[in-house]
């Protein structure tokens, strides 16, 4: 019987990834596809290399105006992310910090912007910006991705702190270290994998980011996620997909590689 139910409840988990992973998965040979439309040609089906084509990622690459959005997503998520990474981490010690009747009021504030639809978020963003002259502006779009970004930090930072030990530090202190010098060689070392998987988190949710951006940004300000808007609602151009499939690729790495470090956090944990 139970091995049944362990066969069924795999077979179920494998049709739910099968779900959600085959319609994102599709997009990857559609962006080969050397035909100016979506769907898949019949040399393509019959794996002729004919069929196959890089003219889409050509077109990224040398069109001005994905060039101009690849720069800004980049240039601003690499703002946001060092950014996020601190202000999340020094929340996330701080929160640990906070007496037990105040740190899930707190922990609900700080965690607001992954609660509240993402329509809603961008809408405040706008008209709190919106008055200080930052909308269309590098800034205003950092800020609300900074905002954005923190609370995937702080929850990261706080799995990493959740079974930290308080006595390391007061056996550094009596070891003759200062409570600066115990915080570098023994609390950053512990938080360390949690923040490096917190600044993966920020720089995926900026460089994604579209609705925030929509509300903020202007021509030049005009990120990836924006111009593969446009290009759907204007021109139904297939670049769309070439630019889809090196997010996959780039968001595929970053969370492997974030896979990787909570594996590393596990041990140091029971060590």
């Amino acid at each position: 019987m139970n091995r049944l139910v362990s066969t069924l409840l795999w077979i179920l988990s494998g049709a739910v990834c099968v779900f959600l992973i085959v319609p994102v998965l599709v997009v990857i040979p559609l962006s080969f596809n050397p035909e100016p439309y979506f769907s898949f040609t019949r040399k393509m089906l019959t794996l002729d290399p004919a069929g196959w084509s890089l003219r889409w990622y050509r077109e990224i690459a040398l069109n001005p105006q994905w060039q101009l959005a690849f720069r800004n997503s980049i240039l601003i998520a690499a703002v946001v992310t060092p950014a996020a990474t601190l202000l999340g981490t020094l929340a996330a010690f701080g929160l640990r910090r906070l007496p037990v009747r105040h740190k899930g009021i707190v922990a609900i504030v700080l965690s607001s912007p992954l609660i509240v639809p993402i329509i809603i978020f961008a809408t405040g963003s706008y008209l709190f910006l919106a008055p200080l002259g930052l909308t269309q502006s590098f800034i205003g779009i950092i800020l609300a991705h900074i905002a954005l970004a923190a609370p995937y930090v702080v929850v990261t930072v706080g799995g990493a702190l959740a079974t930290f030990d308080e006595r390391l530090l007061r056996a550094a202190s009596i070891l003759g270290s200062n409570p600066l010098a115990a915080f570098w060689r023994v609390t950053m070392p512990l938080m360390a994998p949690g923040m490096l998987a917190g600044a993966l988190f920020a720089f995926i949710t900026s460089f994604d980011e579209a609705v925030v951006a929509l509300f903020l940004a202007g021509y030049d300000q005009k990120t990836v996620p924006l111009q593969m808007w446009s290009g759907m609602r204007d021109q139904l151009s297939p670049a769309v997909l070439a630019a889809a499939t090196l997010l996959i690729v780039v968001v595929a790495v970053a969370m492997a590689f974030i896979a990787f470090i909570r594996g590393t956090i596990a041990p140091a944990r029971t060590s």
